[in-house]
């Protein structure tokens, strides 16, 4: 997946968790918990989202590096 796709997966997985909340207005190196008010459950359903859209195994214990749109995309585009 190239950076572009990685960046709509993760619109289209954030927009059935929370439908307010808008990435394009977020730095890269923002928090995206923080930013967007995912509280716990709302963030590991947006990790178990993206993982069954990029049809990686996303591993609880790699959840911190979600945690940044700079580190996602880094990490789905391995």
């Amino acid at each position: 997946m190239n950076e572009q796709e990685i960046r709509r997966i993760a619109a289209e997985v954030l927009a059935g968790i929370a439908p307010e909340a808008d990435l394009s207005t977020l730095g890269d190196d923002a928090d995206l918990r923080e930013a967007l008010d995912l509280d716990s459950m709302d963030f590991l359903n947006f990790v178990i989202g993206l993982g069954q859209r990029s049809g990686l195994d996303i591993p609880e214990a790699d959840t911190p590096r979600l945690h940044t749109m700079r580190g996602l995309v880094a990490y789905l585009s391995r």
